[in-house]
């Protein structure tokens, strides 16, 4: 994962052709907007009878984890179709896990699929040249996401993007930035950024690179207490103006939001849902010194700015070194040449004799990357075996170069063997590779290897300040071979633990799972080595601070952890298998593709296809995440343009878990969340019943046949004053009167045919029992299923939950219903068979992290929010995310009648 950058988001909503703009004249006024200036300019922001009605981004930062939703209405209010473009710009290290479009009264929701089958099934990849992917290189550190698309005359289109990442800390702060570009006023533009930090946040600023300073302190809305921090943007149409009488619009730059949090203990573990993550980063710590070899390529390509700026940042940084440090220089072109050939101090003549050194060298010839780079390791190992003053210092290197090995050692398999086994893991090598003609796959491989990272430098007027904003991250190391520690009997699934260097301003960040009732044992140990001493801490979980920050962030808080760990996951294996090949290569690319698939992330490996829309040669729309090194589109160039087909349904986005998509069962599970899988819509529908402990639930009924199967209730016995009354299945009884089978199945035990005296089972049983056409197999400690002969199949998980949470409770789940009668009802059996609905009209809800939308069912009209719930029919343990539209007000209008009539006496 690139660490050089924060989080940044262009916006960027216009209507193509792009038309001058017309704007009625106002008169001057002290802030240059007369009263009542702004109604009369909003109806002139129209470009060829279109307008943007609203244009407005929502973040949510919890714990670092950023999730960003971009929203934007277009409006047409001419007599005749118009051709409108969704331009956003998005950082490379994010990922899409959502977008929307709601025009005509239909929505049409992206499904995010393995990327091989959705070019396979959409885009008739056999097309030669075709390229229509969505999403493009654009700059140094952002992705473009274009879409163009016609409108119906006086008609509207509602465009909704979800993107999410993991917030970096470089240099002391967070940075969140937004580049705003809307080329037109816009009746309803607003950023609004909510921060919610379990540390506390010790600042937050943010500044608008394009308002003048007094106008930015009077529209920027900025505050912070506590957890919490929050920040917004809502110029008037008025205060958009590039001038009182101009129809332009000043808004075009850098919308950015800084923060950092309170840094109290050495680290902070936030531990929810079974995942944890573990923010170090402790402070007052003393300076290590630096053993530092630059290793600087001045072959004849770096001629004119190139080694020009080179020279400036190695000037500037020289100027920058410590008294303590130790230092040497490699050049390599044709040969190699070291200024000393070995460390010396950074004593004030050494200092200038390397200015010297550095204003007069000159380029000569080709290549040898190889040379130069064994060159500058065997400078730092020797010092490290021959000076005992260097011995405790932090040895880092840095190499520069432009180009490809051409002199010497050329294969670069043999490169990275041989720096791989030169270094042995000693020190981190960081490489900077300037300008568009190096390997940069291979630098970064390069790097991985050997517990650094690769950074691009642009050829640019600013190359010097890039080179010295990378040094400035690695000048001050502070501890070195930082090792994070945790019981393994506890977790899994570790994200990266080891770091060979920790420096000031930056963060380590680990994630992982928790293994069930191992909240009371689980701790974090930390050991590094650090100036003159080890350093060693024990980070422990707060119980009673995580139940408070529970209640004060909820789901957001559970969600936002795991997303954290599965963000982290995925990028650190699609890292690996760059340096991977063969079957060791598969695995791990399976393994980053099935959590892209669970967790809904455009990856490199996945592919967002978006039905009911299609060009003009009958292709549709594909969202790809571009390759690591691809280079900025040409926006001049070929653009495709997508119609909204009226005929298709209204498709929704479904999540799993596992491989196949969407998920395939309907069920109820934890609070009690129902979760009814609609085929024929490839969709998910989802609500919840509020009842009180002990009540029991019919939740199918077939009255052909008399099987039938009824859920007890059980309540929270951990929960706080004022909390919501959790309610969970804590008792199930499956009955075939037929055979005279019953079930009765509780957290602790599994009774066949309880009330005449059958056999008990525990849930540490391993067992398959028959009784007639009736099949129950336990599957110890996890689940059991019941298969009815030539009817159906049925799932019970067993849910363990912490100590002092709340009781142990049962999901239950259909696998397969298509023999039951069609007369069978209950809440989940009234939807064995096919019934159909329609969804339209989506727009931002209450939580504006969520989306609502119109529901038409039944003969109801319904308004029902896009969210999620977990499936654990196929992971116990962890379940998977499921995307549905979820039916407020105890289903009301989705189930038959009300959900009382669903209570019944006793669960046989």
């Amino acid at each position: 994962m690139d660490g050089t950058m924060g989080l940044r988001g262009l916006l960027c909503m216009y209507v193509v052709p792009l038309l001058a703009l017309q704007a009625m004249p106002a008169q001057g006024s002290p802030t240059g907007r007369p009263k009542g200036s702004e109604k009369r300019q909003a109806v002139n922001t129209a470009v060829d009878g279109v307008i943007i009605r609203n244009l407005k981004v929502n973040c949510k930062v919890t714990s670092r984890f950023a999730h960003c939703v971009i929203t934007s209405q277009v409006v047409n209010n001419a007599d005749e179709a118009k051709e409108v473009a969704f331009d956003v710009e998005i950082p490379k290290t994010a990922f899409i896990s959502d977008f929307a479009i709601t025009a005509d009264g239909q929505a049409f929701v992206g499904d995010i699929k393995d990327k091989v089958t959705a070019w396979k099934q959409y885009r008739k990849a056999a097309i030669s040249g075709e390229n229509a992917g969505l999403v493009r290189a654009s700059g140094r550190t952002m992705e473009q996401f274009t879409i163009n698309l016609i409108v119906g005359p006086r008609s509207k289109a509602t465009f909704r993007l979800t993107y999410e990442e993991v917030l970096k800390r470089k240099l002391t702060q967070y940075d969140l930035v937004i580049k705003v570009k809307p080329k037109q006023l816009v009746d309803h533009f607003e950023i609004d950024v909510d921060i919610f930090e379990p540390q506390g946040i010790s600042k937050l600023d943010a500044q608008a690179s394009f308002l003048p300073k007094q106008l930015a302190t009077q529209i920027i809305k900025k505050s912070f207490s506590g957890k919490k921090g929050h920040v917004l943007f809502r110029p008037t149409v008025g205060q958009q103006q590039s001038c009182p009488t101009c129809s332009t619009s000043l808004l075009n730059g850098d919308f950015r939001v800084t923060y950092d949090v309170n840094r109290d203990k050495p680290c902070d573990l936030l531990v929810t849902n079974n995942h944890f993550a573990h923010f170090f980063a402790p402070q007052n710590l003393t300076n290590l010194n630096k053993n530092l070899v630059f290793v600087i390529d001045i072959s004849t390509s770096m001629q004119g700015q190139k080694v020009q700026q080179t020279k400036e940042a190695l000037l500037k940084i020289l100027g920058d070194m410590r008294p303590g440090d130790y230092f040497d220089l490699v050049l390599f072109g044709s040969g190699v040449q070291s200024w000393k050939g070995s460390l010396v101090p950074a004593s004030a003549a050494n200092l200038q004799a390397a200015r010297d050194f550095v204003q007069r060298f000159t380029l000569e010839g080709s290549t040898n990357l190889n040379g130069g780079l064994l060159q500058g390791i065997e400078i730092l190992n020797k010092a490290q075996g021959s000076l005992p003053e260097v011995s405790n210092h932090a040895s880092i290197l840095i190499m520069l170069t432009d180009g490809e090995p051409t002199e010497g050692v050329t294969d670069r398999s043999q490169i990275l063997k041989n720096v791989r086994n030169a270094i042995r893991g000693k020190f981190p090598l960081y490489n900077l590779g300037f300008g568009q003609n190096v390997d940069f796959n291979f630098l970064e491989v390069m790097s991985m290897e050997n517990n650094g990272r690769a950074q691009r430098i642009y050829e640019d007027h600013d190359a010097t300040q890039q080179l010295q904003g990378f040094y400035d991250q690695v000048a001050t190391p502070l501890l070195v071979d930082v090792e994070l520690q945790y019981p393994q009997d506890a977790v899994s699934a570790l994200t990266q633990h080891r770091h060979k260097q920790y420096y000031e301003g930056s963060e380590i960040v680990v994630a992982g799972r928790v293994a069930d009732h191992k909240l009371s044992s689980f701790k974090a140990d930390v050991q590094a080595h650090g100036e003159g001493q080890e350093f060693k801490t024990t980070c422990l979980v707060d119980e009673e601070e995580m139940k408070k920050l529970l209640q004060e962030r909820g789901h957001m808080l559970e969600n936002h952890i795991e997303r954290l760990w599965a963000y982290l996951t995925i990028q650190e294996l699609l890292a690996k298998r760059m340096k991977l090949e063969g079957e060791e290569k598969a695995n791990l690319t399976a393994k980053a593709l099935q959590m892209s698939l669970a967790y809904q992330f455009v990856t490199p490996l996945t592919s967002m296809t978006i039905r009911g829309m299609e060009d003009e040669d009958g292709l549709k729309p594909i969202i790809d995440k571009p390759p690591e090194d691809s280079q900025p589109l040409e926006m001049l160039g070929h653009r495709k343009t997508f119609v909204l087909s009226a005929s298709q349904p209204s498709p929704t986005r479904p999540s799993s878990n596992v491989m196949q998509l969407p998920s395939q069962v309907t069920g109820v599970d934890t609070d009690p969340h129902f979760i009814i899988h609609v085929p024929q819509k490839e969709d998910t529908l989802c609500f919840n019943i509020n009842e009180e402990p002990g009540v029991v639930l019919s939740l199918v009924q077939d009255p052909d046949t008399g099987f039938s199967v009824n859920g007890q209730l059980i309540g929270n016995n951990a929960r706080s004053p004022g909390q919501h009354e959790g309610t969970y299945f804590g008792r199930l009884g499956i009955a075939n009167p037929a055979t005279g089978f019953q079930l009765e199945v509780t957290p602790q035990n599994i009774m066949l045919n309880p009330r005449s005296g059958g056999p008990v089972f525990s849930w540490r049983d391993q067992a398959l029992l028959r009784q007639d056409e009736v099949v129950v197999t336990i599957n110890r400690k996890k689940s059991l299923v019941v298969s009815v002969e030539d009817r159906g199949t049925f799932e019970v998980v067993l849910h363990r939950v912490w100590k002092g949470s709340h009781q142990d409770f049962l999901g239950f789940y259909v696998l397969d219903s298509h023999q039951m009668s069609r007369r069978t009802h209950g809440l989940l059996g009234q939807f064995f068979h096919p019934f159909d609905y329609k969804v339209s009209d989506l727009h931002p809800g209450s939580d504006p992290t969520k989306t609502d939308a119109t529901m038409v069912v039944k003969n109801h009209r319904l308004t029902v929010t896009r969210g999620s719930q977990k499936d654990y029919s196929k992971d116990p343990r962890h379940g998977a995310e499921v995307t549905c539209w979820f039916v407020h007000n105890n289903g009301a209008g989705l189930i038959d009648g009300i959900h009382t009539d669903y209570i019944v006496p006793d669960i046989f």
